[in-house]
């Protein structure tokens, strides 16, 4: 599985990398066919407190999935994210059980 983290307008410590990839490896469990994870991380100037964004793409054999998410800190926002994505994996598990 091959992880690409990019981050706008700050730079990421390594805690922040490390919760990343300690999440990641969680969704490993639910769906092990993953290709890729692409996130990109990115704090805006906006006059509310959550100003920073999360997003989380994941390249499975034929298909992918999006996610994004908007939050006061960068972990909240991954933790959302990869809940988010852990339905969606599970869902799509369960469909290729169904037909195959």
């Amino acid at each position: 599985m091959k992880v690409n983290a990019q981050c706008i307008n700050f730079n990421a410590d390594k805690s922040l990398l490390d919760f990343l990839q300690q999440r990641l490896d969680k969704l490993e469990t639910f769906y092990d066919k993953a290709i890729s994870f692409d996130i990109y991380m990115k704090v805006v100037s906006v006059s509310g407190k959550a100003n920073k964004i999360v997003e989380i793409k994941v390249n499975i054999p034929k298909d992918k999935y999006v996610v994004k998410k908007q939050c006061k800190s960068f972990e909240e926002a991954v933790d959302s994210a990869c809940s988010c994505l852990e339905r969606k994996l599970i869902k799509r598990k369960e469909k290729l059980r169904l037909t195959a």
